[in-house]
């Protein structure tokens, strides 16, 4: 409709830049009906330099001229007055840190610790590798502060609680240490001021950091090229004053980026919070680069944050949404991902039955997946690219396959992955020169992909369609060299050597991606004591739905859910996404019944401090919910799980009152499959977590609707095509079907295709795909009946 009857601030739009694509999906009032919205899906390369220099601000670009009907020069810069928001999740940071290509970066650390982040927590992967291959530390440069300050008492004093230092209520020492050690003389165990620190623990400050000294050492660095710094300083957690101090400093000399662990971190244990803050200062820089290019495209009013601009969220790791100012390279990590997982756990859960989800994420790149059992699995200390790294982040596996994984001949084995093809060059197909030979190539070979429906996004003119010829010479090539190093009676098909029916010795290239991506999964599940058959599949991305059947096979799985936005469905997950904040702070203090008046009071101050803040970014008090959590531990181990009360998981204490101890002890026996009776637990962390909620519902879940649903089947396929299969076969008539011509409550019967603009779903024979308003849902054949 003309750009004049496009209401301001009217248009949402959420894209998702992947490793290969980059999807938009945007909606806008209904010209017709103004209180339905109509929707518009964008797919593009993730990167096409001869094209764009960023593809979600061509999306958008383009989501623009579709609503508004006006034509849009490219560099140009966009008003953005009819936008309501623009929801992002990127892959930018991630990929710095797996290429190694962050901001050049100094470490500021407490004397006498220079190589404690190098020399790390002696972890061995694997154990039984004789060459071991460190990787070097993200910092190019260390400075030691002449700074100390140290905890009053010793480590698992069994009268910890009677020796402890006691203050009042001014946080003066009221009563000295009295336990081992103690001179019996001074407030502690020797000279040094004592303050209680952020946790309630006694620190005595051995030596404060000379600021001027300080300030040398860091003007060298700053003239020598350095923006970007990390200060970890021991103990900083709960007791910040000295890492504070530098951060002043830092800024007055003009640093860009400074990362101090005890704001972005506040938790125990000093290697995990260093090595997250490094990761900050390598990261951050890089996506505050990317995003001051994404708002370059923009006119003002995107950026200033005002109440009347239009909105700007990114998808942070744990998967809610936050702000450009709170979005950093450590929240960033799993941002593309996050957004799928809030896609499919929000559309594919349902309260009534219950049933666990899992998530199959298959992207041209790498293969994503995750669980979903009525609430998001957080973990708090992930390895990537080997960086540990201390952050709450959806638990989430990844595996190096997907439409673009590059297929091989190696010593007799077919290979998948792990390197990608990616974007640039992107598969043989992709009609870039020097593209290798993919996943995406085999199943166009099968016939499992039609270039006719594919979207035609390729060669110069950015119109043209999947290349069938150069994958066809491309294999006809790998053929050759198969059967000449292979010492067998007659030469194998094209069919067989993609597939692979020769011989049961033999890697097949489908298989192996389609083995790949199920063992991340059987992670998830049967590693976890989850029978992995008792859960739905819900597949998406953009080649998930050419696997997910055959996955689901190899996994006992019967059902399988594919939204009708499946392959942008990290897109859409961000038009449902709620935004978040979370305040947390150290504790170190026993769970005892003394004690858990003084958490709740902790916790009901976070509470506020956290309701308060969304209630500012705009959200009513009953649209905002609150998790309470600590993070506990039995004494004398290192391990702490954080959990919510018992009451979250529908069990309510005799007085209505929070009980986490009963919630850490079943988490425990969940996680290592026994207790340690008797051993007194100890609270390191409270933490609570507020969502502002985005939708109070998002209607009925599809499983009700399929209660209710009446079937027919779907009659008059758009086509057919030749497509290969499985223990079948090629099926030379294979009925395709278009899914914006089917009918909600259509049944098609496998072997089949159903196709839209974005997306292949493959139905293998034996299974039944109907269509809900949202899903199709796929039930394969039991094979035991």
């Amino acid at each position: 409709m003309p750009a004049s009857q496009v209401p301001d601030r009217s248009i949402r739009i959420c894209a998702d830049r992947g490793g290969t694509f980059c999807d938009v999906h945007a909606s806008y009032p209904d010209p017709e009906n103004p209180h339905e919205r109509k929707e518009i899906v964008v797919k593009l390369l993730s990167q096409d330099p001869n094209n764009y220099k960023d593809a979600p601000t061509e999306g958008i670009r383009r989501v623009l001229e579709i609503v508004t009907g006006e034509s849009i020069p490219r560099n140009t810069t966009l008003d953005t007055s009819k936008i309501d928001y623009v929801r992002l999740s990127t892959t930018v940071a991630t990929n710095a840190l797996l290429e190694r290509k962050g901001e050049k970066h100094a470490l500021l650390i407490t004397k006498g610790f220079r190589d404690l982040l190098l020399i790390g927590n002696q972890s061995r992967p694997r154990i039984f590798d004789l060459n071991i291959r460190r990787s070097p530390p993200l910092y190019t440069d260390v400075v030691e502060v002449d700074e100390r300050v140290t905890l009053v008492g010793y480590t698992s004093d069994p009268q910890a609680e009677e020796h402890k230092v006691v203050f009042d209520e001014d946080g003066k020492v009221k009563r000295g240490y009295r336990g081992k050690g103690w001179d019996g003389e001074g407030d502690a165990e020797g000279p040094g001021d004592v303050v209680r620190g952020i946790s309630g623990e006694a620190v005595r400050i051995l030596k404060r950091p000379d600021e001027s000294a300080v300030k040398v050492d860091l003007q060298r660095l700053y003239d020598s090229g350095y923006r970007s710094i990390a200060v970890v300083l021991a103990h900083s957690y709960t007791f910040p004053d000295h890492e504070l101090a530098i951060g002043h400093l830092a800024r007055e000399v003009g640093f860009a980026q400074i990362s101090l662990s005890s704001q972005l971190l506040p938790m125990i244990k000093m290697v995990p919070r260093g090595v997250s803050s490094t990761a900050d200062a390598y990261l951050t820089p890089i996506l505050k680069a990317y995003l001051d290019g994404f708002f370059a495209g923009f006119d003002e009013k995107l950026r200033d944050g005002r109440l009347r601009s239009p909105r700007v969220e990114f998808m942070g790791s744990d998967g809610g949404l936050v702000d450009a100012n709170n979005f950093s390279g450590l929240k960033s990590i799993l941002s593309g991902p996050a957004g799928g997982v809030v896609g499919y756990a929000l559309t594919s859960w349902d309260e009534k039955t219950k049933t666990p989800v899992i998530g199959l994420d298959v992207g041209g790149t790498s293969t994503d997946v995750s669980r979903f059992d009525g609430r998001y699995e957080v973990v708090y200390e992930t390895t990537t690219a080997g960086v540990t790294i201390q952050s709450p982040q959806l638990d989430i596996n990844t595996v190096a396959a997907g439409g673009g994984s590059c297929l091989n001949w190696r010593n007799g084995l077919f290979t998948a992955g792990p390197e990608s093809a990616g974007a640039e060059p992107g598969p043989a197909c992709y009609r870039r020169k020097g593209g290798p030979l993919a996943v995406t190539d085999a199943n166009l070979m099968l016939g499992r992909l039609i270039p006719d429906y594919f979207p035609k996004i390729f060669g110069r003119s950015e119109k043209e369609p999947l290349d069938v010829e150069a994958s066809r010479v491309a294999f006809e090539k790998l053929a050759k060299q198969i059967n000449e190093e292979s010492e067998h009676d007659r030469e194998m098909s094209l069919d067989e050597i993609v597939y692979g029916h020769f011989n049961e010795l033999l890697r097949r290239f489908i298989k192996v991606a389609n083995e790949t991506m199920a063992r991340p999964i059987r992670a998830l599940t049967e590693a976890r004591g989850y029978a992995t058959s008792k859960h739905i599949l819900a597949s998406f991305g953009g080649a998930g739905g050419q696997h997910a059947c055959e996955i689901a096979q190899l996994l006992g799985i019967k059902t399988i859910l594919i939204h009708r936005y499946s392959s942008i469905l990290s897109a859409y997950g961000l038009a449902l996404a709620d935004r978040a904040h979370e305040v947390q702070e150290p504790a170190s203090t026993f769970y005892t019944p003394e004690n858990v008046p003084t958490l709740k009071a902790r916790l009901d101050t976070l509470t506020k401090t956290v309701r308060d803040e969304l209630a500012k970014q705009g959200f009513e008090p009953e649209r905002i919910h609150v998790e309470r959590m600590l993070n506990i531990r039995f004494e004398g181990t290192d391990t702490a799980l954080m959990v919510l009360p018992a009451a979250a998981h529908g069990e309510v204490a005799p007085d209505g009152t929070e009980n986490f101890l009963r919630a850490f002890r079943r988490a425990y026996k969940a996680e290592f499959g026994f207790l340690l009776e008797g051993k007194p637990v100890v609270v390191d962390d409270v933490k609570v977590r507020g969502i502002g909620r985005t939708f109070d519902s998002l209607g009925p879940s599809v499983f009700e609707e399929l209660r209710t649903l009446t079937r027919r089947t779907a009659r008059n396929p758009s086509t057919t095509h030749a497509t290969y299969f499985d223990r079948v076969g090629r099926v030379s008539d294979t009925p395709v079907f278009e899914l914006d011509k089917l009918a909600v409550g259509d049944e098609v019967v496998g072997p089949a295709m159903i196709i839209d603009n974005t997306q292949t779903i493959v139905v293998v024979p034996g299974a039944t795909a109907v269509l809900t308003r949202k899903h199709l849902v796929v039930t394969l054949e039991d094979k035991d009946t």
